[in-house]
Parts: structure tokens; C-alpha cells; sequence
């Protein structure tokens, strides 16, 4: 893919996470990705998204900024949202937080194959 492709691509990804649109989802993920290290596969990563939005009902996925370096993308997401009880570790209890999430991933097949991710936990802290 071309970096406009690969652009067009996340952007379409994103969609369909916030549409929670599972039934897509495998048109953008492969089927044995692997997320932080860990071997999620396809349905693991899905159980892990409708968590997420279990979890956080107002969930909604903000590219803020994306750069695209075939076959990597890279991302920073921001989210302005309600979690209902403990979110990374940490009481949030139904309080309105604000972060962001540094997101790198490879594709494989024109997939995402692996994801590395991280939240920032400090900004979440220092709102509580």
C-alpha cells in the first residue's frame, strides 16, 4: 500500500471500531495478531474491543495524528470519555478523563498483524 492508501486504510479502521462494527473487523485485522507481545488472534482482539466499549459506553477513537511508513502506521488517539469503574488500574469511577494512546502497528497482507500500544496513565492519574 501506498502511505495515502495506508492512511485511507486506518481511517476506515477507525470507523469501524467506533461504529462497532465486529462483523468487519476481519477485513482489517488478521486473524493471529498479536497485540503488546501477547498472541490475541482475531477473536481475542475483538473480546478485548467489546470490552473496551463495555467498559466505556462513550467511547469513541480521535485520530489526532497518523503517519503511515509501509507496512507501519503510527498513531496518537484521543479519547474523551466516561469509563464506569476501574480503568487501568485506577478508580475512574464514571469521571470524565482525557488521554491519549501512542499506537504503532504493522500490517501483514494488508492486515494488522501486530500492535504495540500504550495509554497515558498520567494524564488519567492526574485528573483523578
Amino acid at each position: 500500500m501506498t502511505d495515502p492508501e495506508l492512511a485511507d486504510f486506518y481511517r476506515d479502521y477507525i470507523a469501524c471500531l467506533n461504529a462497532q462494527d465486529w462483523t468487519h473487523l476481519a477485513q482489517f485485522v488478521a486473524h493471529d495478531v498479536v497485540h503488546n507481545g501477547r498472541a490475541f488472534g482475531l477473536s481475542g482482539y475483538r473480546a478485548m474491543l467489546e470490552k473496551d466499549f463495555e467498559d466505556i459506553p462513550d467511547l469513541r477513537f480521535d485520530i489526532e495524528l497518523l503517519t503511515c511508513d509501509p507496512p507501519s502506521i503510527a498513531a496518537k488517539l484521543a479519547f474523551d470519555c466516561t469509563p464506569k469503574g476501574e480503568f487501568q488500574g485506577l478508580a475512574v469511577n464514571g469521571k470524565r478523563v482525557k488521554f491519549s494512546e501512542n499506537v504503532f502497528y504493522e500490517l501483514h497482507d494488508r492486515k494488522i498483524a501486530q500492535v504495540w500500544s500504550t495509554i497515558d496513565k498520567a494524564a488519567i492519574e492526574a485528573q483523578l
